[in-house]
């Protein structure tokens, strides 16, 4: 998805900007490339910089209710400094790196409902322009899909993703916000689980992995929200029995306590081994937890499909074609 903008600040006859993204999707910590393309206007003009800036729709909660935005999270500078002359076309390549955090929008060519973008500035004779934004599409890393491979091997389903700006707390978390994806527990732990939330903070060395569980009470117990979390490495992703390992940890997180909002000090970082490195914890920070239906039946691949549910196609349009009329107005 392509925009191509006229420089509001110059007025009729600036330049204009259209970014092109390499087709495919990205990954996070990978490489994110493509083209500038820049045409001149009615005059010359100083290229000061072109500037690339990843933005996220997210969630967050606050005092006066539910709310959701457009968050910067990462910018990179990929040229500027030279004459622009009128009428001139010229295209700058580009190829930068994507934070090992940046959320997952797409799982096996399903959108998740996770709304990313690349948004393009200008800056030319001391003013700044945001004349671009296109969509970003991120998969899986290897770990991550095996991990949610696993999940729906186990018979959980993909209920929804979204992103809440906050942090979680003993977590190497670098992001302002988290992603959420929530899946409905296996017929064998539905009983004592409503839900399960996982996030995914990944990092060059490894990857932290937080689960949470909204427990159901019984006769004899409360329930609550029970959190773990647990380190794995980023090679060695085939040699593992990841369906086991994965039900290891469901069945712990399962059997532990709910934390009830009780403060965890910050975890050290350990061994990322795949025998897993188990750590208590606890989300904090303001976040809605509000997800968008994205119409997956389940996780494993040839289980997660059916039709992407209308709302999340319209949500990703709506986030663009807005952004599109609030810098034209």
């Amino acid at each position: 998805m392509v925009f191509k903008r006229l420089l509001g600040t110059l007025g009729l006859g600036g330049p204009t900007v259209d970014t092109v993204l390499d087709p495919g999707p990205a990954r996070p910590g990978g490489s994110l490339s493509g083209e500038v393309h820049l045409k001149g206007g009615e005059a010359d003009f100083e290229i000061e910089h072109i500037t690339l800036e990843l933005v996220a729709r997210v969630e967050a909660e606050h005092e006066g209710g539910e709310s959701e935005g457009t968050v910067p999270f990462d910018r990179f500078v990929v040229g500027g400094g030279f004459r622009l002359a009128a009428g001139e076309e010229r295209t700058v390549p580009f190829s930068t790196t994507l934070p090992w955090e940046t959320p997952i929008s797409e799982l096996y060519g399903q959108s998740l409902g996770i709304v990313l973008g690349v948004r393009t500035e200008l800056g030319v004779a001391g003013a700044k322009d945001k004349g671009d934004l296109d969509q970003l599409t991120v998969t899986p890393l290897p770990v991550q899909e095996a991990i949610l491979e696993a999940l729906g091997q186990l018979g959980c389903g993909f209920r929804s993703a979204d992103l809440e700006y906050g942090r979680i707390s003993g977590t190497g978390q670098q992001l302002p916000f988290y992603q959420e994806i929530e899946i409905t527990p296996a017929p064998a732990y539905a009983s004592r689980v409503n839900e399960i939330e996982l996030t995914f903070l990944a990092t060059p060395g490894g990857m932290e992995v937080v689960l949470e569980a909204d427990k159901r009470g019984g006769f004899l117990s409360e329930g609550g929200d029970a959190v773990t979390r647990f380190t794995v490495a980023h090679d060695g992703v085939e040699h593992q029995d990841w369906t086991a390992l994965v039900d290891g940890w469901i069945r712990r997180l399962v059997e532990s306590r709910p934390a009830y909002g009780s403060p965890a000090g910050y975890a050290p970082e350990g061994h990322y081994g795949h025998t897993g490195h188990h750590e208590e914890g606890h989300r904090s920070g303001p976040g809605m937890g509000t997800a968008v239906a994205a119409g997956a039946a389940g996780l494993a691949v040839g289980v997660v499909g059916g039709m992407v549910a209308a709302e999340v196609v319209d949500e990703v349009g709506d986030f663009f074609e807005g952004d599109e009329e609030e810098d034209e107005g």
